[in-house]
């Protein structure tokens, strides 16, 4: 099943958008078979639940891990030795907390700046019109590599409207010339493809769930 799920998905993206696939709370012998297949990009969310998959699968494959949770402070030292990738940099003082420590550890990570497009209580980023404002500072820090925006949807919010959120936000990185969008999950990536994303983060619908797993065409309220 995970075979046939992987390839369902990969036949359906367009050159040019890739997969992430939300291996947290996944086994290493599910991350190993999807490594297996050819899977290099895996989104983890956890610290702790993620070095050890890291430090085991490591020596087996070349897997470029992306970090997806909200950051704390005190962790983004660990995340940037183990991380190719954040998705989740929500503040001007987190972008530069992460290139004083990257040049320290002598790493240089892809970033996303995480965008609220919405208001929502539950979800982190920066507010459009600030992130304008503050670009010109962002763009010149060292040792870090901005490549994009990633957002997330509203549980609230009508697929349709979810859809002109991601346009939205494709737009706005379009503004600052970041070719990467971090748009869409197992409950919405087919609305955050039709408005340009080029990465999806999608779990239950890559791994399957306990419960359910999702169709291709899903229309559940799921957040990867």
């Amino acid at each position: 099943m995970l075979l046939s799920r992987w390839q369902q998905i990969k036949e359906r993206l367009p050159e040019g958008v890739h997969l992430l696939a939300v291996s947290k709370g996944h086994s290493v012998a599910a991350i190993r078979q999807l490594a297996e297949l050819g899977q290099r990009d895996f989104g983890e969310s956890r610290l702790q639940e993620a070095l050890p998959k890291i430090s085991i699968l490591n020596s087996q494959f070349q897997i470029r891990w992306h970090f997806i949770g909200r950051l704390q402070a005190n962790k983004v030292r660990s995340v940037v030795k183990s991380f190719a990738v954040i998705h989740s940099v929500d503040s001007i003082s987190l972008v530069k907390r992460i290139s004083r420590i990257a040049g320290e550890e002598r790493r240089c990570p892809e970033i996303m700046l995480q965008v609220k497009m919405r208001d929502d209580p539950n979800k982190g980023g920066f507010c459009p019109e600030d992130l304008c404002k503050l670009w010109p500072e962002i763009d010149h820090l060292p040792n870090l590599k901005i490549v994009g925006l990633m957002t997330m949807a509203p549980f609230e919010l009508s697929l349709e409207e979810r859809k002109h959120l991601f346009q939205e936000c494709s737009d706005l990185a379009i503004k600052l010339s970041l070719p990467e969008r971090s748009m869409g999950m197992s409950s919405d990536w087919e609305q955050a493809l039709q408005a340009g994303s080029t990465w999806l983060r999608l779990g239950s619908i890559v791994f399957g769930d306990q419960k359910k797993t999702p169709s291709l065409h899903t229309d559940i309220n799921k957040d990867d």
